[in-house]
């Protein structure tokens, strides 16, 4: 699948009752589908990225609920996406969970830069399924933050 396509998913409602978009960052097109397949029944819209700098393409343009990202991957890292994030408020409201094999201790670097969580792999895909559920911005919080004149929570 093209990393800029938009595969939409039906199944159980969210809380709020509307899509919630999540974008699938990892080089391996096997890990991305596996993700994808495992969270449609959940009904989030989809975005994949084979790469950190598509990644940061989608996350400006497309403003997803939640990033999905591996750490270890060509042309742009996982890592140059979390430092990309720093920088950019409208980024930095984005949820991120961080999956990587990567057990070394560099990962809490990844805590530090303000992750939703970080899951090793190979890893439980109902574990994954938890935390992006857990990541995603709550109505409220969109709705205060958009009255206090903050950057509002992104809605794809």
């Amino acid at each position: 699948m093209h990393a800029l396509s938009r595969v939409v998913q039906t199944g159980e409602e969210l809380p709020d009752k509307r899509a919630y978009c999540v974008l699938v960052v990892d080089d391996d097109p096997s890990i991305r589908k596996m993700i994808v397949a495992a969270l449609k029944r959940d009904g989030y819209v989809f975005f994949e990225a084979p790469n950190g700098k598509e990644a940061l393409d989608l996350m400006r343009k497309e403003q997803p609920n939640v990033v999905v990202l591996d750490l270890m991957m060509p042309i742009l890292s996982g890592w140059d996406v979390l430092q990309a994030r720093e920088l950019e408020p409208a980024l930095r409201q984005i949820p991120v969970i961080v999956i990587s094999a990567n057990r070394a201790p560099e990962v809490a670097t990844a805590v530090d830069k303000g992750i939703c969580a970080f899951l090793p792999k190979p890893f439980d895909i109902g574990a994954l399924s938890a935390l992006v559920r857990s990541c995603l911005p709550l109505p409220s919080l969109r709705s205060k933050t958009a009255a206090n004149g903050e950057a509002e929570v992104p809605a794809c």
